[in-house]
């Protein structure tokens, strides 16, 4: 097995199975946050594509699944082996992905703010309906062979719709992904599924070193939006389009249903989020939500399709809640949003889940109030919240509980797509608590399955 990524960070989730001449790829995410980071993106794959016999997708999220428009566009012609959650929401996900990169890519040539002359997308469009032609989607644990003597099984994950641990066996061993692990009281998802026995425990660490603040995330947004909206100031939500949005919503819509918010006006500046709603409504096992909650809770927002439109809302003014992806504020329609009204004290900019570091998100976390939008530094003077008990990752002791409902102990646990701190708690956790042999893989390392 070899880290080719989320192994010194916590994006960019790639792991490479070698038995013989067959390669399979578990996840195949976009790096994020420090550009030193980012430009791995940019850096050739570390095996051929071509050489790839198949590629197992955990779920949905960038960081596990955006760098496939680029595998495929150099060379792999395999598989992309998914939940069918998972396939459906890509189908929107890598689209939008691509289309915001070429946007990106445009804005910098226009604002000529690139050190590029001629800045191009990690992508195109193109790229990423060839690789959505590559799906091959797959029941919850129903098994399917990935390659000569690999044999793969999705086990629900929780997190968001369609996520998924996998549990991969080579001959009479099994290495078990966690992916992005739910929260066992997540009020949208469905827990995770328990651990089974494996020989090999990969284990994410995102919340490693830390336990969700337990504020009522839904009690803290109201707050937030009575005193913003009461001086006539707009409330900037960025959230993570697929996942997190719903989460929102669903807040939203229960503080309406009960009278602690105004009826203020609330855009969705997403088209890609507005979208998911169909998939949920055809997965409703793998969520809490009744379908009179799930539409009610769609009703509240009023769509942004348009780029028009989406000027406008800057144009608009308070008092009203705009909730916009991405969630980092690494990119998309809300950083226009950001640049429109961060600087001015009546309004308020709520972060809704982790930050990755070297991202603006961690930035505002961190207390600075300056940020370099579009090629121009930004000053933020209104209210910054991070409401993090709105994660939709399990915490440190979600983590531990998961782990101590295994009968039996792997032969070995690596602990990945965490930052260096929280990785590091949590394996120290692990071997002292659990009593399991855990370490932290470095960047690239191989290592043989014992």
């Amino acid at each position: 097995m070899r880290f080719l990524g989320a192994a010194d960070t916590v994006t960019g989730s790639r792991y490479l199975i070698t038995v013989g001449e067959r390669h399979v790829l578990v996840d195949c995410g976009l790096f994020q946050g420090y550009k030193v980071l980012r430009d791995r993106n940019r850096a050739p794959f570390p095996v051929p594509p071509r050489t790839i016999d198949a590629v197992v997708v955990s779920h949905a999220h960038l960081d596990h699944s955006g760098y496939l428009p680029a595998l495929v566009r150099d060379g792999f012609r395999g598989r992309i082996y998914a939940t069918e959650g998972t396939t459906e929401l890509c189908r929107i996900m890598l689209p939008d992905s691509a289309h915001l990169l070429e946007e990106e890519a445009r804005h910098a040539a226009n604002g000529k703010w690139s050190k590029h002359p001629d800045p191009e997308p990690l992508y195109s469009l193109a790229d990423a309906s060839a690789a959505l032609e590559r799906f091959q989607p797959v029941s919850f644990g129903a098994a399917a062979v990935v390659a000569d003597g690999m044999e793969m099984e999705f086990v629900p994950a929780g997190h968001i719709l369609g996520a998924a641990q996998v549990r991969l066996r080579i001959h009479d061993r099994t290495i078990h992904f966690t992916g992005d692990l739910g929260r066992p009281d997540d009020p949208l998802m469905q827990p995770p599924a328990p651990l089974e026995a494996a020989d090999v425990l990969v284990t994410e660490s995102t919340y490693g070193d830390r336990r969700h603040d337990p504020e009522n995330p839904e009690r803290a947004l109201g707050e937030i939006i009575r005193r913003v909206a009461a001086r006539g100031g707009v409330v900037l939500i960025p959230a993570f389009a697929v996942g997190r949005t719903e989460t929102v919503l669903l807040h939203l819509s229960r503080l309406r249903d009960h009278g602690a918010i105004p009826h203020l006006p609330i855009f969705i500046n997403s088209p890609m989020a507005a979208s998911a709603v169909d998939v949920y409504r055809r997965h409703p096992s793998e969520h809490r939500l009744e379908l009179d909650e799930l539409d009610r809770m769609y009703r509240l927002p009023e769509v942004v399709a348009s780029v028009d439109d989406s000027k406008l809302l800057n144009l608009r003014g308070g008092p009203m809640v705009i909730i916009s992806a991405s969630g980092m504020l690494a990119g998309g329609r809300i950083l226009h949003h950001v640049a429109a009204y961060g600087s001015h004290r009546d309004n308020a900019i709520v972060l809704t889940g982790f930050q990755a570091g070297g991202t603006r998100g961690a930035a505002l976390v961190r207390g600075e109030r300056t940020l370099r939008i579009f090629g121009r530094d930004v000053p933020i003077r209104a209210e910054v919240h991070n409401l993090d008990s709105m994660s939709a990752h399990a915490d440190a002791n979600d983590l531990i509980e998961w782990m101590k409902s295994c009968p039996v102990s792997p032969r070995a646990v690596y602990v990945t797509h965490g930052e260096p701190t929280a990785a590091d708690t949590l394996r120290a956790r692990i071997r002292h608590e659990v009593g399991w042999p855990a370490r932290v893989p470095e960047h690239l390392e191989s290592v043989d399955i014992p």
